[in-house]
């Protein structure tokens, strides 16, 4: 049984990443000071650092929920469909429209590679998103509807492009005019690799 220890430390915890995501929603990474994030929890900075060992380890904490949410958004919404090259529209159909929402585009795609440095970002990115990519590909080489590429290498191919597409988006002055160039691009690229049935052409 869970003890009241326990739900203690849980709850206080539950409170610290809700708080972070709000402050975190509001304003850049380095506006926000430990001090504001403990005082608006109504908490102790001991607290802060006991369980993420800071303000860098709570926004990591904010960031890995965000991007393990997306990642179940995407799987749901493939979920249904049975064709693989309609799997892959749709999976970056949801993708696109999770980077067009406020929250995960402000947290994830504008202040996380701020506040973690380019490489953690990409490492984190990657550990969470980066396997529905590579599901997609092996299925895609296990049915022959792509030709025999290592399956490492289209993935890491495909995965750069959305993710230079996401920040592109984030950058953008017309975010949704973007969003639906990067989706018709996508479209094309996976038409261009994924056969619509049966063995992909030799060239």
């Amino acid at each position: 049984m869970e003890t009241l220890r326990e739900r203690y430390a849980e709850n206080t915890r539950r409170t610290l990443l809700d708080t972070g995501l709000c402050l975190f929603t509001e304003r850049d990474y380095a506006d926000v000071s430990a001090e504001e994030l403990v005082r608006t929890a109504g908490l102790t900075r001991g607290a802060l650092y006991h369980h993420f060992n800071g303000k860098p380890g709570l926004f990591e904490a904010v960031f890995e929920e965000l991007e393990r949410q997306a990642t179940r958004d995407i799987r749901a919404a493939i979920a249904p469909v049975a064709d693989l090259r309609e799997r892959a529209y749709r999976a970056v159909d949801a993708f696109l429209d999770i980077c067009a929402g406020h929250v995960y585009r402000h947290i994830v795609l504008q202040q996380g590679p701020i506040a973690l440095g380019w490489q953690r970002w990409r490492e984190l990115d990657q550990l969470h998103l980066g396997g529905i990519v590579l599901d997609i590909v092996d299925a895609a080489l296990d049915a022959g509807r792509m030709r025999p590429h290592p399956a490492a290498l289209v993935a890491r191919a495909f995965y750069g492009a959305l993710t230079e597409l996401s920040i592109t988006i984030t950058e953008a002055d017309e975010p949704e005019k973007a969003r639906a160039q990067a989706a018709e691009l996508v479209r094309d690229l996976i038409a261009g690799v994924v056969s619509d049935g049966g063995p992909p052409s030799v060239r």
